[in-house]
């Protein structure tokens, strides 16, 4: 980890495709007030991203991934703060039994990327999601 606090965020697909999204609470002190968001947040002094990852999403979300596989790493300057924060972004397959429960910001729910287009998300989001798709279709082709 760099000496920026690290941001991780998790992109939870169901089989379908749809992903879970956080409402973030929308008060000016927080970056992307009242977006819809991936679930994620700060690394605790010493711990691995992927372990924040994990810890981030039972926090905020109630559930617990048997896995995450890392997806990518970007500088995220989208909201203007200082210092610029590096964010590694996870992703996972939702098993499909746990309940999610929302547990921080305004709600939490799985969204089908069509309805997604109609909601307030951060500029990127999009084309992590896709990413994030294009690995699940692999890991499917792969294993038959």
């Amino acid at each position: 980890m760099t000496g920026r606090p690290l941001i991780v965020a998790v992109v939870l697909l169901r089989r379908d495709g749809a992903a879970l999204l956080q409402h973030r609470d929308n008060r000016p002190d927080i970056p992307a007030p009242g977006l819809w968001v991936f679930p994620g947040g700060h690394a605790d002094p010493g711990e691995t991203s992927v372990d924040c990852a994990l810890r981030e999403l039972e926090e905020e979300t109630a559930y617990r991934a048997p896995r995450l596989d890392f997806l990518l790493s970007f500088e995220d300057d989208f909201f203007g703060q200082q210092p610029v924060r590096p964010m590694d972004v996870f992703w996972g397959i939702y098993d499909g039994h746990q309940p999610v429960e929302c547990r921080e910001g305004q709600g939490l729910r799985f969204v089908l990327r069509e309805e997604a287009l109609g909601l307030q998300t951060p500029p990127y989001q999009m084309a992590i999601w896709d990413f994030a798709m294009s690995k699940k279709a692999f890991l499917k082709r792969r294993n038959g």
